[in-house]
């Protein structure tokens, strides 16, 4: 699997445009120098999507976000068209689909997923940090459909 993972972070730093033109115009050099600064950067990523039990990626009608606390990577395209998110997913992070979600907006204004585990007192606003479990368990009620449940480890 680990070759699998750094054979498509490095066709994905390949595909880059700014990569590929520097390429054409000869500064190969520059390209990989480039290239392996993208994925470096993606690995680094990647393995926070893999040591934090609160990150999780979002695939909604605007595109696909990976959620890693303070730090967000979002391209527009859905899931299957984001390599580092399909890895994240892949290898178990959690996936909240939202594209046949009807109520965006109640999507939107639910609390946060807290970064250090410390959650706040109900009512909760947009503005409250809720664990993961729970800010699913409001997704799923809105409609989102869930992949990677971390739920199921709990019922066993």
């Amino acid at each position: 699997m680990q070759t699998e993972v750094l054979r498509v972070l490095r066709a994905e730093a390949r595909s880059w445009w700014r990569h590929r033109e520097l390429r054409r115009t000869g500064s190969l050099d520059d390209a990989r120098r480039l290239e392996r600064q993208t994925i470096r950067r993606d690995i680094g990523y990647l393995r926070a999507a893999l040591n934090n039990p609160n990150v999780y990626v979002s695939c909604g009608g605007g595109g696909t976000i990976l959620h890693l606390g303070l730090t967000t990577v979002s391209l527009y395209a859905p899931v299957e068209r984001f390599p580092l998110a399909s890895l994240a997913v892949r290898r178990g992070t959690p996936l909240i689909d939202i594209r046949h979600m009807r109520d965006i907006v109640a999507f939107a204004n639910l609390p946060k997923v807290t970064l250090d585990g410390q959650v706040d007192p109900k009512p909760w606003t947009s503005f409250s940090r809720i664990s993961l479990l729970t800010y699913i368990d409001a997704a799923e009620r809105l409609g989102a459909r869930i992949v990677n449940d971390p739920r199921a480890d709990r019922a066993a």
